[in-house]
């Protein structure tokens, strides 16, 4: 039994949810998702919340049933309130910078880094060692910070590098004479 697949997922107010052709449909303040619905799952819409079951006993429907909950989840918190991550920046001149579509990363190499930023997305510098992404689409929000930690890893010997704020990189001890 999925523990996370029991609980129903709470509409808030101000947020629609609707299925039609095999397609689950969010809509609310910040904009509209949607999802495809899988088989193995059976989707209900009742007293503002939406339950989730599994259609049968198998190991497939089973697995799927969590899963779905909390894609489903996901869907409502974006269209409520939407996601967001902070990158810091640490290492002597590296920096970045928005600039219209464009995320500016000077990183260390003889060039800079320009990364443009996807629709749906929104990137802010408040500081130049700082980058806050958000969007409504949890996946596309952790994606976009991946890509742009991808430039330049945190090393573990001096800690410079894109890291996430929060993020615990463990420290090495340099050579010894």
């Amino acid at each position: 039994m999925s523990r996370i697949g029991k609980k129903p997922v709470a509409i808030p107010a101000g947020v629609t949810a609707s299925m039609n052709d095999g397609v689950l449909v969010m809509k609310g303040p910040k904009g509209e998702l949607s999802m495809p619905m899988v088989d193995e799952v059976s989707y209900a819409l009742q007293d503002g919340s939406l339950s989730i079951s599994p259609v049968n006993k198998s190991t497939k429907a089973r697995s799927f049933w969590g899963m779905q909950r909390t894609l489903v989840q996901n869907l409502v918190d974006g269209v409520s309130s939407g996601f967001s991550k902070v990158l810091e920046i640490n290492g002597v001149g590296y920096r970045a910078a928005v600039q219209g579509k464009i995320l500016k990363l000077q990183l260390g190499y003889s060039h800079d880094v320009d990364f443009d930023i996807p629709e749906g997305i929104e990137i802010k510098t408040p500081d130049n060692t700082t980058v806050e992404i958000s969007g409504m689409d949890k996946q596309k929000v952790g994606q976009v910070a991946a890509e742009i930690r991808r430039w330049r890893k945190p090393e573990p010997y001096k800690g410079k590098g894109i890291k996430y704020r929060g993020e615990y990189i463990f420290r090495k001890e340099g050579k010894k004479k």
